[in-house]
């Protein structure tokens, strides 16, 4: 009888911990929403101002929030105040040497690879300051004139080209810039860097041909992870549905004046 007494206390037990675990798992926690002192605020892009120096920041021509759904308010502030870091990084290495009152394409023409500093901060501004300048809200679609008939003549049509340019971008690894380049003949070429290289650097180690840059994406992580995360994929598609063609074509035309 003792045995039956203490067996059944013990199932007892046992049920009454059962019991108060699947009570525990059911409960709902309510979590407290931020209050507005937590909450993110976005800035105005206008309001960025490089420090005093040679090189100045090229003015965003639209809102951070511009690019919805593309790509982020955050994303742009965060990636347009990187930008502004290479700046004011170049302008404080220059700073009293024979390079403070060159070009940007200039010091980039004439680097010394063994330099990181001028590598590093020069490549960072020129390829914000293109990155930037070839994006549009309500832009995206195929280019026209004289860029879309050079298109065709070289990858033989717009998809060709744009499908060459994704898969490029979807193989670069690590960080770095896909580019859309005229090279020393004229030519439209496909072709990479790694870093904060671009094929303006004349002894710079580029997976494919060096030459004038009309177009770049960024394929730093901090240019999509808060939109995409891992899925690169993700924000090279989007990157497309930005482009501003326009201004592309523009950058184009101006390679056959130099």
């Amino acid at each position: 009888m003792k045995k039956n007494t203490l067996l059944f206390s013990n199932l007892l037990f046992i049920l009454l911990l059962i019991s108060c675990n699947e009570k525990k798992l059911t409960e709902v926690v309510e979590v407290p929403l931020p209050t507005a002192q937590e909450k993110v605020t976005i800035g105005n892009p206008d309001d960025v101002k490089a420090d005093e120096g040679s090189f100045q920041l090229d003015k965003l021509s639209f809102g951070y929030d511009a690019l919805i759904p593309d790509f982020s308010a955050l994303t742009i502030e965060s990636h347009y105040k990187n930008y502004l870091y290479y700046t004011n990084s170049l302008n404080k290495a220059v700073l009293g040497t024979d390079k403070e009152n060159l070009t940007i394409e200039e010091v980039l023409k004439k680097l010394d690879l063994n330099d990181p500093v001028i590598r590093n901060t020069a490549g960072g501004y020129y390829n914000h300051g293109l990155y930037f300048k070839c994006l549009s809200p309500k832009a995206g679609g195929e280019p026209k004139a004289t860029l879309a008939a050079s298109i065709n003549k070289d990858f033989g049509s717009f998809s060709n080209f744009k499908t060459a340019f994704k898969d490029t971008a979807t193989k670069q690894f690590g960080s770095g810039w896909v580019w859309l380049v005229v090279d020393k003949t004229g030519v439209l070429q496909i072709t990479t860097t790694q870093n904060q290289d671009n094929p303006l650097m004349p002894n710079a180690p580029v997976v494919g041909f060096h030459g004038t840059p009309i177009l770049g994406m960024d394929l730093w992580e901090h240019s999509y992870f808060l939109d995409y995360q891992y899925k690169k994929k993700n924000y090279i598609d989007a990157f497309f549905n930005v482009v501003n063609w326009d201004k592309v074509n523009e950058n184009y035309l101006a390679t056959f004046k130099k």
